[in-house]
């Protein structure tokens, strides 16, 4: 695989997502979780879709629970859980392992490409990574790091 547009997901209706479709666009993944302190990031990365997705960037949550069993629901408990609670209308994957032997391709892929500073495990949820158009330069932002704080890096993307 050169790049991200390469590959694909299943989202969680059980479809397969073809990830070409997002090709010469940014693109931001993000594992997800309903339990977590971080949960409420929900709505800023609701806000980027909504503010600079028109603009063509992509914002993708992967639901994932191996991290303290916050993530425990089926996938349509989730994508209720985000509609309700935070608007959420980006897409969802399926529930995706993100770390170990069933890693999703989609988390191998960037996490290749942009190791975190303890090598290139996830440690927790909302873990996130800009993808440029180009399909290969990614960017790893911490859980700690605010969707509305990638928003620069975004409209870069955006605008080159």
């Amino acid at each position: 695989m050169s790049n991200l547009y390469d590959l694909e997901f299943t989202d969680n209706k059980g479809n397969t997502v073809s990830l070409d479709q997002y090709r010469d666009k940014p693109v931001l993944i993000v594992n997800t979780a309903s339990k977590c302190g971080f949960t409420p990031q929900y709505e800023g990365l609701q806000k980027l879709h909504e503010e600079l997705g028109p603009q063509g960037l992509v914002v993708l949550g992967f639901p994932c629970d191996q991290f303290a069993h916050q993530e425990p629901g089926s996938d349509t408990d989730i994508e209720e859980f985000c509609s309700v609670n935070y608007g959420v209308s980006f897409p969802l994957s399926t529930k995706i392992d993100v770390n170990g032997s069933n890693t999703s391709p989609v988390f191998d892929f960037v996490k290749k490409q942009a190791g975190g500073m303890l090598g290139s495990a996830i440690k927790w949820n909302f873990t996130k990574f800009l993808v440029a158009p180009d399909g290969q330069t990614v960017k790893r932002y911490a859980p700690t790091t605010k969707p509305d704080d990638i928003r620069k890096d975004a409209e870069a993307l955006l605008s080159s």
